[in-house]
């Protein structure tokens, strides 16, 4: 009874600060200054496109390498306490494992190929159209699981997969550094040349950021999967 009571209580106390939010809130009719700024120069200053690919990789982009970093330690994390010791007593056990479906195996060899192309376009096209590094790499990852699915004995080399992570994480930071001695800053795309807008090659460093971005996540997320199918069961 007591606990019904605290529990009534906090959501109680939950609705009067809703409601006094939503009581006092009154939409913009204009931007702020800083939005402003980004919607009225970002295609002259930057180069590309999506607006959002613009402040993602340059206005911000230390946040970004915040936000890698804290998948690469993740991952990092996943791999370090799942072990490969329990990995090889997990892959033991599932020798068992019954044989995925013929629909399942079939459709796993039409559509990995057609997943990992649409990862690459979307983190290629990330300046032109909605998606990014981090929507690509996810997409990428996306194929390694359908492959575990089809087959959880399925064996994928730890050594290619970290170093790819580490060699487009090291890309990463150089061109992130180039930025700070051959254009204003960290992560400046304009160490390259903005090219014409609208088009592929454009938005000077942006494309090869976020390929870099996507390749990086698409590898920590792989990790992780990898290690969690190595030791299901175990």
């Amino acid at each position: 009874m007591i606990k019904r009571f605290i529990v009534l209580l906090f959501l109680l106390g939950l609705g009067l600060v809703f409601a006094g939010l939503l009581s006092g809130y009154s939409a913009d009719n204009e931007l702020n200054l800083t939005g402003r700024y980004y919607a009225e120069h970002t295609a002259q200053d930057i180069g590309a496109a999506n607006i959002v690919t613009a402040i993602i990789v340059t206005y911000r982009g230390l946040d970004t390498l915040g936000e890698v970093t804290v998948l690469f330690l993740t991952a990092t994390i996943v791999a370090v306490l799942l072990g490969r010791g329990v990995a090889q007593k997990g892959k033991s056990l599932q020798r068992d494992l019954p044989k995925s479906g013929e629909l399942l195996t079939t459709g796993s060899f039409l559509l990995v190929p057609l997943i990992l192309l649409l990862g690459a376009y979307v983190f290629i096209n990330g300046h032109l159209t909605p998606g990014g590094g981090f929507q690509g790499g996810a997409i990428v990852a996306s194929a390694i699981l359908l492959m575990l699915l089809t087959d959880p004995l399925r064996h994928f080399s730890h050594r290619l997969i970290s170093i790819i992570e580490s060699i487009s994480g090291l890309f990463f930071l150089g061109i992130g550094v180039l930025g700070i001695f051959l254009a204003g800053g960290f992560l400046d795309n304009r160490i390259f040349p903005i090219g014409e807008f609208g088009s592929l090659f454009s938005a000077g460093a942006i494309p090869v950021i976020y390929s870099l971005i996507g390749l990086k996540v698409g590898a920590e997320f792989s990790s992780m999967l990898v290690n969690f199918s190595e030791t299901e069961g175990s």
